[in-house]
């Protein structure tokens, strides 16, 4: 138990992807702040420790989850896999919750302003993550996966525009930053997704839609954060080491 609660949040998702869904069940943010340790989130949660070390120990018994082992893959693989999985559900998913957002707006905001916040918040977020996924897949992505061909032909790494990957990775994690002010945002004024007792269908979707695109964008940004970008780092330092 000791180890657990002093072990990173962002590692021990890195290690298990399963845990991810313990610290959503908890309210513990396991993407950008997942550099915490186990003990540290939970008390920023205020949410009781040991539950969840309870929780995360049952995983290890748990047997039939087919989970990726992320760390393991080549990190061009992986980045192609954040591209065709992450960035497309990003892509189809604004187009859909966007008109709910501003229907809801409409037609409920004189009764729940929140949701005349959610909508501008939503509009905000989604001009951020179409910028940022582009700069990804024009610019850092293609260098990490030259960085990787790079190793294979047994060449150093080429010099880049930007300097060092750790230039854009920087600019990556500070707009991940400001993705997750305004997705706990978006929580702590939808009430963590619940829908008041007179919502419509419309609003009840939009909630849910909003749920589904939190709970897929702390992957994505998981992904990035803990493991993509420090073995892009890495593997680019040893490249110029020779």
């Amino acid at each position: 138990m000791e180890n657990i609660r002093n072990r990173s949040v962002g590692e021990i998702v890195k290690l298990d992807f399963r845990a991810a869904d313990v610290f959503s069940s908890y309210g513990i943010d396991f993407c950008c702040g997942g550099k915490i340790s186990v003990a540290e989130a939970c008390a920023n949660a205020k949410t009781d420790e040991s539950l969840v070390i309870k929780a995360l120990e049952n995983l290890k018994t748990q047997t039939g989850s087919a989970v990726h082992d992320f760390d393991s893959w080549n990190i061009g693989f992986l980045a192609d896999y954040i591209q065709n999985t992450h960035h497309q559900y990003v892509s189809k998913a604004i187009p859909q919750i966007l008109p709910l957002a501003q229907k809801v707006a409409d037609v409920h905001g004189e009764h729940h302003s929140e949701v005349v916040v959610i909508n501008e918040l939503f509009n905000d977020l989604s001009d951020e993550l179409l910028s940022h996924m582009q700069k990804e897949e024009q610019i850092l992505f293609p260098y990490i996966k030259k960085l990787v061909a790079d190793e294979s032909a047994g060449n150093c790494a080429d010099s880049a525009c930007f300097g060092t990957v750790m230039g854009p990775i920087s600019v990556m994690e500070q707009e991940h930053e400001n993705a997750g002010v305004i997705l706990k945002k978006l929580y702590q004024l939808s009430d963590g997704y619940t829908p008041p007792e007179d919502a419509c269908n419309t609003f009840r979707v939009l909630y849910g839609k909003l749920k589904e695109f939190e709970d897929d964008l702390h992957r994505h940004i998981h992904l990035e954060n803990n493991i993509l970008f420090p073995k892009a780092i890495e593997l680019e330092q040893a490249l110029v080491a020779g």
